[in-house]
């Protein structure tokens, strides 16, 4: 067999039959490497935990139901206005420290 050197350029290169198998060898593993990936991946599976099953009811329950009082909102807003609104400091904090609890 004859070898033409003047032709060879860099990417073109004479590479042993050993090399030519090493290649071969290493794509049959990554194919079957694949395709063991495939067959784990089929058999995963999700589930939903019983909070987030929670969670989805009470968003759809908020989105069916109106959730602005614009009556309340127009009797607070005069009572700011004319300075007759009061807050109670203490049912305030008694009320931010129940939503915070109720959190956990």
């Amino acid at each position: 067999m004859a070898i033409n050197i003047n032709n060879l350029n860099r990417n073109s290169q004479v590479t042993p039959k050993s090399d030519q198998h090493n290649d071969v060898r290493q794509k049959t593993a990554q194919a079957a490497n694949n395709t063991e990936q495939t067959k784990r991946a089929s058999q995963d599976s999700v589930s939903i935990t019983p909070q987030a099953k929670e969670l989805n009811e009470l968003q759809k329950k908020a989105g069916s139901e109106p959730s602005i009082n614009q009556k309340k909102i127009e009797q607070l807003q005069k009572a700011i206005a004319a300075g007759d609104y009061k807050i109670d400091a203490e049912k305030l904090a008694v009320n931010i420290a129940n939503f915070e609890f109720n959190l956990t």
